[in-house]
């Protein structure tokens, strides 16, 4: 692995930019990867590691710049050559002193549709002294027979390695509207009826694993009913997460808007207050807006902007968070 570009603040977010392998086709095989802190906490109480295990994306979430460049899947040495960059970095000796190191499989692709993935969550407790390791996947939970197998293992990696909440598992959901998500995300996917059952049997909090998350990214025009998610969801294994779409060249070029505003908290007030009367735990989850600008938030890639004609306001001020750059 090459990294050959760095854009961030060390302070917040930094993207790296690597290429993974040599010939004359190598520009199909850069991926990005990501650490960030999450201020006032200090690196050494919570420190997260976002790598890639696709080259691109072949889902093409129409808010998603990874999207539309897919390029194939990554070996489980690539995928933890991202981790040990990063670590070894801050830490040569592989000792992380870090209360929460977590390590999330979502930069770049659909991590269930690569069993590299699996492999990679297997090594990591054996490849660093990290007490602290936690894990995370985040997935639109598509309808494969590949993915199917992943998340079979899934539950096994999980009881196995990493118990007693410390692993977090993610799924995309955007809208409560069945038909519109198809438009959201063009793949086939579970139903919500088939995450749910498989949510009640992959977390169980009563033996200290964490709720399964459902993400919302709200998009003005797409509806969100938390009525619809009770009648799936059982508040007592699933919580809701609420965050901003974030300003990528994919959501300005298809015209979507983010029904939350991160510059103005009442704006999701409502939508927080019905999913609580729902039963549901809510996090209403806003970064640092400094993070648009570096590129280094979900849905961003900062190969897409370099290329793109016109960037969405307030994102992607990269000529700024430049570091280092070998022409990536």
């Amino acid at each position: 692995m090459n990294v050959i570009a760095e854009y961030g603040n060390d302070d917040i977010a930094k993207v790296y930019i690597a290429s993974m392998r040599e010939g004359p086709s190598s520009d199909k095989f850069l991926v990005e990867f990501v650490e960030s802190v999450q201020p006032p906490i200090p690196r050494e109480k919570k420190w997260v590691l976002i790598v890639s295990p696709m080259f691109g994306c072949p889902i093409k979430c129409r808010m998603c710049d990874a999207g539309g460049s897919y390029g194939g899947k990554l070996t489980t040495d690539e995928i933890l050559s991202q981790v040990d960059y990063l670590v070894r970095r801050r830490y040569p000796d592989g000792k992380v002193p870090v209360s929460k190191l977590k390590i999330q499989f979502a930069r770049m692709g659909e991590p269930s549709l690569n069993p590299s993935v699996l492999d990679a969550m297997k090594r990591l407790p054996t490849e660093y002294d990290a007490p602290g390791l936690n894990v995370s996947v985040s997935s639109v939970a598509p309808k494969s027979p590949t993915a199917t197998k992943f998340f079979e293992e899934l539950v096994k990696i999980k009881e196995q390695l990493y118990p007693g909440g410390r692993f977090q598992l993610q799924f995309s959901i955007h809208t409560t509207d069945e038909a519109r998500r198809d438009d959201l995300i063009p793949t086939r996917k579970w139903s919500f009826s088939e995450i749910a059952s498989y949510g009640k049997r992959f977390a169980h909090p009563e033996g200290g694993d964490k709720k399964v998350t459902l993400n919302f990214a709200p998009v003005e025009g797409f509806p969100i009913n938390p009525s619809v998610m009770r009648k799936h969801f059982d508040p007592e294994r699933f919580l809701i997460k609420l965050t901003p779409l974030n300003p990528t060249v994919r959501s300005k070029e298809q015209s979507l808007a983010s029904a939350i505003d991160p510059h103005d908290n009442s704006s999701s007030e409502g939508l927080v207050k019905a999913f609580q009367d729902e039963g549901f735990e809510v996090v209403l989850s806003i970064g640092e807006l400094e993070e648009n600008r570096i590129g280094s938030n979900c849905g961003q890639y900062i190969q897409r902007a370099l290329h793109a004609r016109e960037r969405p306001r307030a994102s992607y001020d990269l000529e700024r968070y430049l570091v280092r750059s070998e022409n990536p």
